[in-house]
């Protein structure tokens, strides 16, 4: 018997990557599993392999996200984890490189989907949630924590991201818990915002590996399912029932490397 049996989770951006990882271990765990996803070439493939429950929409958009939750309950018949893990990353873009004709329209697009979708999501899932004394869950990143582990935009998203899950906890205790998962790096389809022309950029096209193993203390670039088994700690109301508001870091050991370049605008 897994640690989600009987479960219902809606996860964002679990077409792919690290949300495909993560509805694949809910799904061996005992959960029954939605996702909510703006691919729907991937979001289809998966329905007819796993036989989840897929919504095609935008997390920017709040009637895609109260679609995702309506479709959720009525073919489940409840809600008790709403993961929030869709997201774009701006390749290390620094503030030096950023066009300044394009800093607005590149924030607006990468805090809509890293911080708005996620407030929206949370916004439509909160009702079901407190009926189940059910949990929320949040991707954030090393870049939550750290610089370097994406440029301005991207970093500010994910710290922002942090404090949205403080805010969150705050306000919707005592019935429902709110946490984060902050992992490190992860060879996927991570995509870039289209404002910056990165949508048909992935991270999985960086020699991530070489980097990683050299970087960091752990000495390995793990799969997006290494990844997982947080997540399925924080779901679980049984093993975590204390926990809200908090962050599980598991970024390799990103946070207690030693000392490797000081500052990073020696070429100004």
């Amino acid at each position: 018997m897994g640690w989600l049996e009987n479960k219902v989770a809606l996860v964002t951006g679990g077409a792919s990557g690290l949300g495909r990882a993560i509805v694949e271990r809910f799904l061996q765990e005992g959960a029954k599993v939605a996702i909510l996803d703006r691919s729907r070439e991937r979001s289809e493939q998966l329905a007819s392999k796993l036989g989840i429950a897929t919504i095609v929409g935008d997390v920017t958009i709040p009637a895609d996200n109260r679609r995702a939750v309506d479709e959720t309950v009525k073919r489940y018949g409840k809600l008790d984890c709403f993961v929030g893990n869709a997201g774009i990353w701006d390749f290390n873009m620094a503030l030096v490189d950023l066009p300044e004709d394009r800093i607005g329209a590149a924030f607006d697009e990468l805090f809509g989907i890293n911080v708005k979708g996620y407030l929206l999501g949370a916004k439509a899932a909160y009702r079901e949630l407190a009926k189940t004394r059910g949990s929320i869950v949040f991707t954030v990143s090393n870049a939550g924590f750290y610089p370097c582990g994406g440029g301005p935009l991207y970093t500010a998203s994910k710290h922002a991201v942090v404090g949205l899950i403080r805010q969150l906890a705050y306000e919707l205790a005592p019935k429902i818990r709110v946490n984060g998962v902050a992992p490190g790096a992860i060879p996927t389809d991570l995509r870039g915002p289209s404002s910056l022309s990165m949508a048909q950029r992935s991270i999985a096209q960086i020699p991530l590996k070489e980097a990683v193993e050299r970087g960091l203390p752990l000495g390995k670039l793990p799969e997006p399912g290494d990844y997982t088994g947080p997540y399925v700690l924080l779901a679980s109301a049984e093993n975590s029932s204390t926990a809200t508001g908090g962050v599980i870091i598991c970024e390799g050991g990103i946070g207690v490397r030693g000392f490797v370049d000081a500052a990073g605008g020696r070429n100004l």
